[in-house]
């Protein structure tokens, strides 16, 4: 009798472990070695709805146009600014290697093809936030030293961790 119950207990163990494994893993999640719910979030990583991003920026650009209070005569310099910031064309954009040719190279090429795929890419940031400097500084001397203090206080992005919102609101007023 005690034979019969070990085996029946073994056979339910392992049914209920088979059928737990079958399932794959829980609460969206892709690979164990990701974290609790990190699996759920898959529509917000990789790369964002250019509507939804153009929608956010704006907002941004709104809050912090207001909290300059800029004047009539700032008005060409914010438009430059912001024009700056606006992001490259997708043409502009990486390009990923045809996996058709790139399956017809040697591990060598491939990897020559790719680093030099990899340094357009960077050139092409390069110029883009270079663009963004001369425009930020542009803008920023047609400040005046109040919106100046502001724009320090507001524009500064978040570093590392913590916010990463771009903008942050601005310091309270001192009474």
């Amino acid at each position: 009798m005690k034979t019969n119950l070990k085996l029946s207990l073994i056979a339910g163990l392992l049914a209920v472990t088979g059928a737990v494994y079958a399932q794959g893993p829980m609460g969206g999640q892709c690979d164990p070695a990701m974290g609790p719910g990190m699996g759920m979030r898959h529509d917000r990583m990789g790369k964002m709805d250019p509507a939804r991003m153009q929608a956010m920026m704006e907002k941004r650009d709104a809050v912090l146009k207001a909290q300059l209070k800029l004047t009539p005569a700032q008005e060409g310099a914010w438009k430059s600014f912001v024009d700056a910031r606006k992001p490259a064309a997708p043409a502009a954009n990486l390009q990923r290697p045809d996996p058709v040719e790139m399956a017809k190279l040697t591990t060598p090429e491939r990897l020559d093809k790719m680093k030099t795929l990899r340094e357009e890419h960077q050139k092409a940031m390069t110029a883009a936030m270079t663009k963004h400097d001369e425009a930020t500084r542009t803008f920023y001397a047609a400040l005046t030293p109040e919106q100046q203090k502001v724009f320090d206080a507001v524009a500064l992005p978040g570093h590392g961790h913590g916010d990463r919102k771009g903008f942050r609101p601005a310091p309270a007023a001192k009474p």
